[in-house]
């Protein structure tokens, strides 16, 4: 069961939203804006690991939903789904182009209240996804990312890569099983205790 609002609730407001931008309400902008950039920034930069591409993905989605706005049909699909289905595509052309993925180029979260040696771990950890998550095949990179990094339903996804909820489930179970083997070995590497 999904914990989430609504998602008609959501795809309505998002409509809406989109719906006042287009007929020139630039408050509905800035609060689509607020809401979106920051999901699909961060969506690209996982499956991109660079951050400046990834603000350049972002920039062009939300440029991309400015333009179609004044022909949206609400109903036929979520805009933030519509987003990541955009921000998914631009992402496969750029690693399909082979743009260049420096891991040394994402900037770590700092945390004020983490010891120095918990900094250095938690980017050591998230060194680590990102390198792991770069092993994998794109296709299955994405469903991981939306899925498990970014929280979307199955059914989301779907819709998003263009594939049925059983090929969603595949490449996550996929992916999954890559990150495994990409990961073995490295728990004590990255303080992780041995639980079981």
């Amino acid at each position: 069961m999904d914990a989430r609002p609504s998602h008609q609730a959501d795809r309505d407001a998002d409509a809406a939203l989109l719906a006042r931008y287009a007929a020139g309400d630039v408050v509905a902008a800035r609060l689509l804006t607020a809401d979106l950039t920051p999901r699909l920034y961060s969506h690209a930069l996982r499956v991109l690991g660079n951050e400046a591409a990834a603000q350049d993905v972002a920039q062009e989605a939300m440029l991309r939903l400015w333009k179609i706005a004044p022909r949206w049909r609400a109903g036929e699909a979520k805009v933030s789904t519509w987003a990541y289905r955009v921000v998914a595509n631009l992402c496969s052309d750029l690693l399909r182009k082979g743009a260049s993925v420096d891991l040394d180029a994402i900037a770590e979260p700092v945390d004020p209240g983490r010891s120095a040696q918990g900094l250095m771990q938690d980017a050591a950890r998230v060194d680590a996804l990102q390198a792991a998550l770069a092993t994998l095949p794109e296709r299955q990179r994405q469903a991981v990312v939306l899925r498990h990094l970014e929280g979307l339903s199955n059914t989301e996804i779907a819709e998003i890569l263009g594939v049925g909820i059983e090929a969603v489930e595949s490449l996550t179970a996929r992916g999954k099983r890559g990150l495994t083997a990409a990961l073995s070995g490295q728990k004590a590497a990255l303080g992780f205790e041995d639980d079981g």
